[in-house]
C-alpha cells in the first residue's frame, strides 16, 4: 500500500516530521492536507522549503480528494498528514480510505484553542474534532496520540474519556 504514515499535526510540516518520522519511516513523498496552508503561498513555501531530498505536495481538501487516488494507486510510499482530524473525515467521507498497513493515524501536536479540551501534552480537541476523531475510529483507523516516534502513546478511546 503507498501510504505508509498518516498524520495529523497542526504545525503540518516542521522539523519533527522530517528529523524524527521521515528517518523512523521512509517515505518518497509528502501529502500535506489543509486548506488555509494551500490558499497561502509563502506558507506553503516555507514548508516545502523545510523537508530536503522528499517531493512535497500541499492540497486543500477538494484537490486532495481529486489526486489521492492516483497517490495511493502508486508504488511508492507517502505521508499523507492533516492538520485536523476533520480535513481526513472530509476525505474518508469522500470514498477515499487513508488506511495503511498498520491501520493507524498517529496525532502530534494539536494546540490548545477556544472551545478546546486538553486530552494530554501539547494535545487539545475540539467538540468538531472529536466528532470527527470518532468517525476515523469507526472506519478501522487505530488512532495513537504520539508526538515523536520513541514518546508514550495513548488511543483515542484513553482520550476521549476526558471529554465530557
Amino acid at each position: 500500500m503507498s501510504i505508509s504514515f498518516v498524520r495529523i499535526d497542526d504545525r503540518v510540516i516542521h522539523g519533527q516530521l522530517v528529523t524524527r518520522w521521515a528517518k523512523e519511516l521512509p517515505c518518497d513523498g509528502i501529502v500535506a492536507i489543509d486548506d488555509a496552508v494551500a490558499a497561502d503561498p509563502l506558507l506553503s513555501s516555507v514548508m516545502k522549503g523545510a523537508v530536503q531530498d522528499t517531493k512535497v505536495w500541499l492540497f486543500d481538501t477538494a484537490t486532495a480528494i481529486d489526486k489521492l487516488p492516483k497517490i495511493i494507486a502508486s508504488e511508492k510510499r507517502y505521508f499523507v498528514i492533516g492538520k485536523s482530524p476533520v480535513t481526513l473525515q472530509r476525505i474518508e467521507q469522500a470514498g477515499i480510505s487513508l488506511q495503511n498497513s498498520n491501520r493507524k493515524i498517529n496525532v502530534g501536536p494539536m494546540s490548545a484553542r477556544a472551545n478546546t479540551t486538553t486530552i494530554g501534552p501539547n494535545q487539545a480537541v475540539s467538540a468538531e474534532e472529536a466528532q470527527a476523531f470518532d468517525y476515523l475510529a469507526q472506519r478501522g483507523h487505530q488512532i495513537e496520540f504520539r508526538l515523536v516516534p520513541d514518546a508514550s502513546s495513548y488511543s483515542w478511546q484513553d482520550a476521549r474519556q476526558k471529554i465530557k
